[in-house]
């Protein structure tokens, strides 16, 4: 019969390993969460970049349509035969 109590070698050798277990599960947790947020502000980085390109393309697009009316409609009719000929397939 073995014995049971918390002074066992036994129950002290599981405990220590249990320990173990949940100090390695925390270390990794904390290092997950590290990569994790690292990766969540590299995101915020490239969508505060796009968003501040697309202004910037709009700019353009509007500024070349201003300066030029009958080049950017005929520019939007030849991408609007384009796209409607690649939808029909």
């Amino acid at each position: 019969m073995t014995e049971s109590s918390p002074h066992s070698p036994t129950t002290a050798r599981v405990a220590d390993n249990l320990h173990d277990a949940v100090d390695a599960a925390a270390n990794t947790a904390g290092n997950a969460e590290e990569r994790l947020r690292e990766q969540a502000e590299k995101a915020r980085e490239v969508a505060d970049y796009a968003r501040v390109r697309a202004g910037e393309v709009v700019d353009t697009v509007a500024r070349y349509t201003r300066d030029n009316p009958l080049a950017a409609l005929g520019i939007a009719f030849a991408a609007g035969v384009v796209v409607a000929s690649l939808t029909r397939r």
